[in-house]
């Protein structure tokens, strides 16, 4: 199945909240689906994106089956679970535009080699920023909002500034700590660097 199948089959399955047929119409116009996910890290190339998407959900899945059992979902929602993981990374919808540097191929010869850069035109932060543009569109409960704000865990700018109420989260709402943990799982067991 190709990501963005799978994405959506995900999507449907799973959230039913208001508004969440416009958030997905306007995914569907902007570059999310075939934006990459980091320009020099994990799933730098075209899809990549919606690819770690779905890495993030299916890694929360494990991560709450392991914690919480094969009835995971009578103690977290599914939905929500699919709001997180599927959504958690929006804040790079047209962020990464395609460009050209010159670098020395085998024979010493320079050529014009693709890559991707930052262009953030609503520099607003990262997880705080998945926040902001889905609420534009349907309301989070406050586990998930504060699931996609610190899914970064560590890496958060705040964090690394002193912040340390990222803790507070953790200890207070489980699931945003196994979506923390998800994010890393998919990034460095699921996903690779492609040159």
């Amino acid at each position: 199945m190709e990501p963005k199948e799978e994405f959506l089959e995900i999507f449907y399955d799973n959230i039913d909240r208001d508004g969440a047929d416009k958030l997905l119409e306007w995914l569907e116009k902007s570059d999310f689906f075939t934006a990459p996910a980091s320009t020099r890290r994990h799933n730098n190339f075209k899809g990549g994106l919606c690819q770690h998407s779905i890495n993030v959900y299916k890694r929360l899945v494990k991560l709450c089956e392991m914690e919480f059992g094969k009835e995971w979902h009578r103690m977290v929602s599914p939905e929500s679970v699919a709001i997180i993981g599927l959504l958690h990374d929006v804040c790079k919808v047209g962020m990464y535009v395609e460009d050209f540097r010159n670098v020395k191929d085998e024979d010493g010869v320079w050529r014009k080699k693709p890559y991707f850069k930052v262009e953030d035109s609503l520099p607003y932060g990262h997880g705080e920023k998945s926040v902001y543009m889905i609420s534009g569109f349907m309301k989070l409960t406050r586990e998930e909002a504060l699931a996609i704000n610190w899914h970064m865990g560590e890496f958060d700018l705040r964090v690394e500034n002193g912040s340390f109420l990222i803790s507070d989260v953790f200890y207070r709402y489980p699931l945003c700590f196994l979506s923390h943990l998800a994010d890393l799982s998919a990034t460095y067991l699921d996903e690779k660097i492609y040159d």
